[in-house]
C-alpha cells in the first residue's frame, strides 16, 4: 500500500503508478489496473485513465510470474495426423495454445507435452514446437513440429502459396456478393489496443471467402488465408458488415434484432466465436508429400447450423 503525494493529484492512475513504483513499466501497470489487480482506497480501478487525488492509497497486487516451463498435464487431447516430424492436433473451443499471464497450466502445450515426448525445442519451453496458434475459441486443426527441421522449414512455408489453410465461419446475414476477396490491413485499434481492426498503416492482410450455405439470418462461409494475422478473419467478416456469431469482441448483440425469439435465445446462448480450422494443406517438411487434412464441424457449430435452417 503506498499513499499518493500532493504531485499525483489529478494524474491518472497509470501515470501516478509508474512515479510510485519505477521499477515496473508504465505498460505493466496499466495492465494490472485492467486486470483488477489495483485498489484505490480500497475500491477496485480497471481504468488506466482513472483521475486520482492526493491522500488517497493504492495497492497492487502483483501475480506470480508466469513458471519459465512448462509441465505435462493429462489433458484429452485428439491427434488426426502423426509421425517423426510433425503431429496435428484437432484443437477444441476453450483451449488456450500456450501458457501465459492468466493461463499458466491447462493448456494444448501441457496437453502436448503429455502425450508427444519429442517435440521442437525452436519457440522456447512455453511453446515447443508450435507452428502457428488458434485462438482460444477457435476450434479446428494446428500443427506441431516434431524436430527443428521440420519447424524451420513450416515457418518459413507458412504465410506462402505452399500452405493453405481454410477455416468455416457462421455469420450474421449474407455477404453480396457471395465471394470474394477482403484485402484489408490489420493492426492495432488505436481506440482500444487489446482489439485489432481495418488500419491504413496496418500489415497487409488477404482473406478469400465464398457462401457456402444461407440460414436464416445467418450464412456458412468457408474463408481461405493467404496471410496469418492476429483475428484476421474475425476482423475481416466484421469490416465486410457480417460479423461472425458468438463473437464476444467483434460481433455485439446483433441476434436482439432477429424477430423470432427461438433464434434469438439460440444465437444469444453461443458461447463462443463460430469458427472453425477447418481444412489444412502443405507440404511435408521431410518427405516432400503433400499433406490435406479435414476436420469435421464441432458438434456446438452443428447444433448452431441446425437452429438457423
Amino acid at each position: 500500500m503506498e499513499p499518493l503525494r500532493p504531485e499525483h493529484d489529478g494524474l491518472r492512475l497509470d501515470r501516478a503508478l509508474a512515479d510510485l513504483f519505477p521499477d515496473h513499466s508504465r505498460s505493466f501497470l496499466a495492465q494490472l489496473v485492467e486486470d483488477g489487480n489495483v485498489r484505490v482506497d480500497t475500491a477496485l480501478v480497471r481504468k488506466p485513465s482513472h483521475r486520482v487525488a492526493a491522500g488517497q492509497i493504492v495497492e497492487l497486487d502483483i501475480p506470480d510470474p508466469a513458471p519459465a516451463t512448462a509441465e505435462a498435464q493429462q489433458i484429452p487431447l485428439t491427434i488426426v495426423y502423426e509421425d517423426a516430424s510433425i503431429v496435428v492436433i484437432d484443437k477444441p473451443a476453450g483451449l488456450v495454445v500456450h501458457p501465459a499471464a492468466g493461463n499458466r497450466d491447462g493448456t494444448l502445450v501441457n496437453a502436448l507435452l503429455y502425450h508427444v515426448h519429442d517435440l521442437s525445442g525452436i519457440g522456447g519451453e512455453l511453446r515447443p514446437g508450435i507452428v502457428h496458434r488458434l485462438d482460444k475459441d477457435t476450434s479446428g486443426l494446428l500443427l506441431v513440429a516434431k524436430t527443428d527441421v521440420a519447424h524451420r522449414a513450416l515457418a518459413a512455408a507458412w504465410n506462402t502459396d505452399a500452405v493453405q489453410k481454410e477455416y468455416i465461419a457462421i455469420v450474421y446475414g449474407t455477404p453480396d456478393p457471395s465471394r470474394g476477396t477482403i484485402d484489408a490491413p490489420l493492426g492495432r485499434d488505436p481506440r482500444d489496443r487489446k482489439r485489432i481492426a481495418v488500419v491504413k498503416d496496418g500489415r497487409r492482410a488477404i482473406t478469400d471467402f465464398a457462401v457456402t450455405n444461407r440460414l436464416r439470418f445467418a450464412s456458412i462461409v468457408r474463408c481461405r488465408l493467404r496471410t496469418g494475422r492476429t483475428h484476421q478473419i474475425r476482423v475481416h467478416m466484421k469490416h465486410i458488415g457480417h460479423p461472425i456469431i458468438g463473437d464476444p469482441v467483434y460481433a455485439g448483440p446483433q441476434w436482439r434484432g432477429i424477430p423470432d425469439k427461438r433464434l434469438q435465445k439460440a444465437l444469444s446462448s453461443f458461447s463462443r466465436q463460430a469458427l472453425h480450422a477447418s481444412s489444412l494443406s502443405f507440404v511435408h517438411p521431410v518427405s516432400g508429400e503433400r499433406m490435406a487434412l479435414e476436420s469435421a464441424l464441432p458438434l456446438d457449430m452443428q447444433s448452431l447450423v441446425d437452429a438457423l435452417t
